[in-house]
């Protein structure tokens, strides 16, 4: 038999990061993986989110453009947003949303298009902050994301005084929610 975990897709993760979030008119967020969290934040919420591309779309006329090195690519890359998106975004308070947040370069991309397009970065939030990203106090984060060591084990240094300063109910809420479940497969 194979044991084969399945983490099973759970919204409390929105719920909680809008009970924290602070006013805002729009939220932002970089293709891809954190589409799914701004959308259902926008759903809860009632408020738009738009999307920054990674690469130029056929109906974008003029984008504006940053270079970022992410960690999760080790390369420079461009990130565009649609002039069209861009103008509803002048004046307006921008959430940055974002799935993890590592080094923090995506980040500074992201804030650097709101910053060209007008608009007013009013905060940035992530559902979870790796490393050195998770003591920064300019990012809202639901919790720390242990680093792990090339053996697998966790790297607990600094890590725990960081989850200390979780508040319980956040831990237990969001954390303790995370559905998973194992399915037992059989031998081919």
């Amino acid at each position: 038999m194979t044991n084969l975990k399945i983490i099973l897709p759970n919204t409390a993760y929105e719920k909680e990061l809008l009970k924290i979030a602070p006013e805002h008119d729009i939220m932002f967020t970089a293709e891809a993986k954190s589409i799914p969290l701004a959308y259902e934040m926008a759903r809860q919420s009632g408020k738009p989110y738009i999307v920054i591309r990674k690469g130029v779309k056929v109906y974008m006329g003029n984008p504006l453009e940053v270079s970022v090195r992410s960690i999760t690519t080790q390369k420079e890359q461009k990130l565009y947003l649609d002039k069209a998106d861009a103008e509803l975004m002048k004046g307006k308070r921008l959430l940055i949303v974002d799935d993890v947040i590592s080094t923090g370069e995506s980040l500074r991309a992201v804030e650097e298009l709101v910053r060209q397009a007008g608009g007013i970065c009013c905060g940035k939030m992530a559902i979870l902050a790796e490393g050195d990203a998770a003591k920064r106090e300019d990012i809202i984060t639901l919790a720390p994301l242990p680093l792990f060591n090339a053996d697998g084990s966790i790297n607990l240094k600094g890590f725990l005084k960081i989850k200390d300063s979780i508040p319980e109910n956040v831990e237990n809420t969001v954390l303790g929610g995370m559905a998973s479940a194992i399915i037992t497969l059989p031998e081919d």
